[in-house]
């Protein structure tokens, strides 16, 4: 068996939740670069995971609250994986990642962080992103800010999607 070690996530985890659910919230303000959302669709949005397994690590959720993809209407599921193909190709011209996790944690107990709105992630990976520095000094290394990351992705998905 392998482990998993991703320390840095500590700070989410630790942090106060706050009442309602920023899948909803986020959305509905105006503020996009603020919010983290790189792109908004008819059913579904597209926003970067302020916690970041690794850059460009980000999020494709669905505007209607709901827990499990059976909940969903038709639409809206399949909004979400054209989106995470259209973001995946956005990603593969930008950052040139050499594979991705995809992925739906569906439920607390399958490790979903808000388990009350269904959300795909999507991760880039490239060979070596798993080094020694969550090992040795319980800290994973980011290699750029945040905001950089989404005012690149942002300026390619204006320009492809």
């Amino acid at each position: 068996m392998k482990n998993l070690w991703a320390p840095w996530r500590m700070e989410y985890i630790l942090s106060e939740k706050k009442p309602g659910c920023i899948f909803c919230e986020k959305p509905a303000e105006t503020s996009d670069r603020k919010n983290l959302i790189l792109h908004r669709g008819e059913k579904c949005y597209i926003i970067m995971n302020l916690y970041p397994y690794n850059n460009g690590h980000l999020m494709v959720v669905p505007y209607r609250h709901e827990e499990t993809l059976g909940a969903l209407d038709d639409d809206s599921i399949a909004q979400m994986m054209i989106l995470t193909r259209k973001i995946t190709a956005v990603l593969d011209a930008l950052m040139k990642p050499q594979g991705y996790n995809v992925g739906l944690n569906v439920g607390r107990v399958a490790g979903a962080g808000i388990h009350e709105h269904i959300h795909l992630h999507v991760v880039p990976r490239w060979l070596g992103d798993s080094n020694f520095m969550p090992v040795v000094s319980d800290s994973k290394v980011i290699n750029e800010h945040i905001l950089e990351t989404y005012d690149k992705i942002r300026r390619a998905i204006v320009e492809k999607l």
